[in-house]
Formats: C-alpha cells, sequence, structure tokens
C-alpha cells in the first residue's frame, strides 16, 4: 500500500473497532511475508484487545499501515507489557512510525492502573520485546532513540525459522528491557537524545578498545580475544549496516555473522556484561554500526 499523498495525514490511536483490527492480518503479511499459519488470527486479535491487550495503530486515513501490539507479562513477580509486535508498511517508513508507535505505547502503559487488591494501583512501570540484533536499524530505534537496555540473549527465539522472508537465518533475539519512568528514557522519550554526542563517545571508546567482533573487508565478521575484552569494563560488538542485503547476495557469509554474534554477545552478557548503546555508523556512512557494553547494575546505569 502506498501513502495516500506526498504528506500523508496520518494518525496514531488505539484500535477498538472490528474494522480495525481486521487490517491486522494483511499489515502482517506485507511487512513480513508471514504464511497464513504464523499470521495472527482475526478471533485472537479480537479476544487479545477485548481482554486487555494494547492494540496502537497508525493510520492513513481509514487504513492501517502500522501498529504496535502489547500484552501483559510478568518479570521478577512484577506486571509488565511485553510488546509482541511492532511493524510499519514498507512505503510508510520514512515517517518515524515505529519510534511513534512505541512513545504511543509507553504512554498507554503508563496511564493503566491496576488493582492490587488491598485498595491500592500497580504501574506498568517496564516494558519488553525482542529484536534481531543483527538489524542496525532496530537496533538503532532501540537503544538509541528509546533507551532499551539488555542483559538477555535468546537463541533461536522462533525456532531455526519462520515463514517470515526477514527470518531465515535462525530467530536469535536480543530481550530489551524499556524501564518507562527512568531518566534515560524519559530524556529519549522528550526527544533530548544527541545522536552526534553519543556517536563521539563510541568513537572515543574505540579508540582504546578492540571490539570483541570486528567487522573487516569483505563484509566479514573477525573475532579477537575473549579474555582481553572481558578484562575491561567495556565491550564493543560490530555489525554490518544492511544485514538483508548480505542475506539476499550470500547467505553463507549472513550465517557467519549470525553465529559470529551468538558467539559475542553469549560469552558477554554470560560475563556480566549489558548491552547499553547501539551507534548506526562508526567508519563513514557505510557503517558498520557498533554496540557498546557495560559491566555493572543495569538499574544504576539507566537512573
Amino acid at each position: 500500500m502506498a501513502p495516500t499523498s506526498s504528506k500523508p495525514a496520518i494518525t496514531i490511536r488505539e484500535m477498538h473497532s472490528y474494522e480495525d483490527l481486521r487490517q491486522v492480518e494483511a499489515v502482517e503479511k506485507e511487512i513480513w511475508g508471514l504464511a497464513d499459519s504464523d499470521v495472527i488470527p482475526l478471533t485472537m486479535t479480537i479476544a487479545s484487545k477485548e481482554s486487555g491487550s494494547l492494540w496502537i495503530g497508525a493510520f492513513d486515513g481509514a487504513n492501517l499501515i502500522g501498529f504496535a501490539f502489547g500484552i501483559f507479562g510478568l518479570e521478577n513477580g512484577e506486571i509488565n507489557i511485553h510488546s509482541h509486535m511492532l511493524g510499519v508498511l514498507p512505503a510508510y517508513r520514512d515517517f518515524d512510525l515505529g519510534y511513534k508507535l512505541k512513545l504511543a505505547q509507553r504512554e498507554k502503559a503508563m496511564a493503566l492502573r491496576i488493582r492490587d487488591g488491598r485498595g491500592g494501583d500497580l504501574r506498568i512501570r517496564e516494558m519488553t520485546w525482542t529484536f534481531d540484533p543483527l538489524q542496525a536499524r532496530n537496533a538503532h530505534l532501540n537503544f538509541g532513540k528509546l533507551g532499551v537496555i539488555s542483559d538477555r540473549y535468546k537463541l533461536d527465539f522462533y525456532g531455526p525459522s519462520t515463514s517470515s522472508v526477514l527470518h531465515q537465518n535462525g530467530t536469535d533475539r536480543l530481550w530489551v528491557r524499556w524501564l518507562l519512568e527512568s531518566r534515560r528514557v524519559r530524556r529519549r522519550a522528550e526527544g533530548k537524545f544527541d545522536e552526534q554526542r553519543l556517536r563521539a563517545e563510541i568513537h572515543d571508546a574505540l579508540s582504546v578498545l578492540t571490539p570483541l567482533l570486528r567487522f573487516i573487508g569483505d563484509n566479514r565478521p573477525e573475532r579477537t580475544d575473549l579474555a582481553s575484552a572481558l578484562s575491561r569494563q567495556r565491550i564493543a560488538i560490530e555489525i554490518p549496516t544492511d544485514i538483508g542485503l548480505i542475506e539476499k547476495n550470500n547467505m553463507p557469509l549472513a550465517h557467519e555473522w549470525r553465529e559470529a554474534t551468538r558467539w559475542s554477545f553469549s560469552e558477554a552478557l554470560k560475563a556480566g556484561f549489558f548491552v547499553a548503546e547501539f551507534c548506526k555508523t562508526v567508519r563513514g556512512q557505510q557503517g558498520p554500526g557498533v554496540y557498546l557494553l557495560e559491566k555493572g547494575n543495569i538499574e544504576e546505569f539507566v537512573s
């Protein structure tokens, strides 16, 4: 579906009606190329909405062009929202809708009040979701613009593959946490994220830091010394700027990147590091992108 004009009048709002929810299946198929067996059935979409799940849609007129879908979850005994799906139609990806949908989702989650059975209210303070750490565009949105952090790496989270054309190189995922009321998240939600400053900070870190995984000639990954990396307070992991292009032209190389990132993230997180930042380009406009991992306490870092 193409925009109805060069500057469409896009609205972002909760999805309520049958007509709103009926459009989800077609949007899923266009974004991810899913088979019927992997699409959320309309009956489940309706039931999840009626039972309290969050459905936020982006609309061009009456047409659904993107959505964010969140369900209630439980982390360490506390209720949260797990944002299971976020997607925007390809023709609308230059309108920053992923970011806007997440901010609308955050606002709705923070407004929820859940009775605790003792006359008090519980509040949603955290949202979680997963994404493919080889997807630089998504890493930039999640860490750079939204301010998530991560200390969990999930191997083949959805199985070895799915019907999606975007998930043919394994389904490894970073499980990210979005601490909704933290200073870090508030500043980025208020548009106070300084990307140039972050790039400068990462350049400074890389001047004294050998990446655990390095992007070298011919778009290949190079692993460096693990013991040396783990002895520091920071670890850098580089990835290609466009893994999709590599998957299209050289799937064995894409598999090599999957194995290399699986090793580097797994070893670093096991050793007590967490993923703190991502910068989409560190050596010119062609990349690579780089993650910066820190050792320490996540709650102290985000506060």
